[in-house]
């Protein structure tokens, strides 16, 4: 009966927001939109009354879908990506928002104002958004003195990656700039991402994809005791034999898992410019990344299965390709705030009629 309520719940907000909400916000910039919904996200996560009501109006829990992974509970498998909240200003009200999890960043050694505009747009008809922020971000040294002793309602990843800059491109330069950050945060949140793949930095192609200075930025990293999970953010463009050196550099080390996928460059890149592209635009990408890491490790690894989200089956199918936990943005805005619950509802559903007591006898049965 309850799950029926809020079915019926969702489904009354879903429509209010394709009807009403969808097509005022598609008729302005999407990086202003972006940033009053961020802003009107960040007052109502500051009050408790606020968090309780946008809770009810939108939360689900159910224990079919905790994981204990790594260490780190996780309440359901739904997490908000990286890129969002870039400056981690957020955290308050995702709990409310349903997530099971969030991921902050990308965060970088030195603040960056971002690439020149516009840095969002919208692709209505191939369900996608051309993203061109560049690592925009506060910088390390703001936002770990912002989270630092921050109680923290759910877990958080911390997404670092390598300050967008001419002179980060050289190797050495450019891993000092990752250790920096990454040490710095080693007192702060569940686990560190490190985004070796973004699409929109100054060099042509991001250099730690390389094999040989992935291997010298790890051997870096882990040149100190490893305190929390580390996972790596890999491209959805690698070549299968590139992926495949990268996967043997990360054998080497005690890297717990990888986030399956950053944007992509490819499928769109010659119709709309620059700019990564997220949503439908890379979902089969990140499938089959998803299919071959699970492979390649013998479903021995945890894998984040980011891209293309937008609804029940979009997220089951990541995790029946090998996928604990999943992470979504562009599903969320072009389908509404109750997707998150949608999903989780709808996951539930799904492993009741395949079987399953928990989430995590899902992963990896495709």
């Amino acid at each position: 009966m309850l799950e029926q309520l809020i079915s019926f719940r969702n489904y009354l907000i879903r429509k209010k927001y394709k009807w009403i909400l969808k097509p005022i916000f598609f008729k302005f910039d999407p990086e202003n939109i972006h940033n009053k919904v961020s802003n009107f996200l960040y007052f109502l996560g500051k009050h408790l009354i606020t968090r309780k009501i946008v809770y009810f109006c939108l939360g689900y829990s159910n224990s079919m879908l905790k994981q204990n992974i790594l260490g780190i509970d996780f309440k359901n498998p739904v997490g908000l990506s990286a890129g969002f909240d870039k400056n981690a200003i957020l955290i308050d009200i995702m709990p409310a928002l349903d997530f099971g999890f969030e991921e902050v960043g990308s965060i970088t050694a030195e603040p960056y104002g971002g690439n020149s505009k516009p840095h969002l747009y919208r692709l209505p008809k191939t369900k996608s958004l051309r993203v061109n922020y560049g690592l925009k971000n506060l910088g390390a040294k703001v936002l770990h003195q912002q989270l630092q002793n921050k109680i923290l309602p759910l877990p958080l990843g911390i997404n670092i990656a390598k300050t967008n800059s001419r002179e980060t491109s050289n190797v050495n330069k450019g891993i000092e700039d990752y250790f920096s950050t990454y040490k710095m945060f080693q007192d702060t949140g569940s686990y560190i991402t490190i985004n070796i793949s973004c699409p929109n930095t100054c060099e042509r192609k991001p250099i730690f994809t390389e094999p040989q200075n992935l291997d010298l930025l790890l051997n870096k990293i882990f040149s100190i005791p490893k305190i929390k999970p580390v996972f790596i953010k890999l491209s959805p463009d690698l070549p299968e034999v590139e992926l495949l050196k990268i996967l043997k550099v990360c054998q080497k080390y005690s890297v717990d898992g990888f986030v399956c996928t950053n944007l992509t460059k490819e499928s769109l890149q010659d119709h709309f410019g620059k700019g990564g592209f997220s949503g439908k635009a890379v979902e089969k990408l990140s499938n089959q990344l998803i299919q071959k890491v699970h492979k390649f490790y013998d479903g021995k690894i945890i894998i984040i299965g980011v891209g293309g989200i937008f609804n029940t089956e979009d997220a089951y199918r990541k995790i029946k390709l090998g996928a604990s936990l999943i992470q979504l943005i562009t599903g969320m805005i072009f389908e509404g705030p109750q997707l998150i619950s949608d999903i989780n509802l709808g996951l539930v559903r799904l492993l009741k009629a395949d079987g399953y007591k928990n989430i995590s006898e899902a992963v990896g049965k495709e």
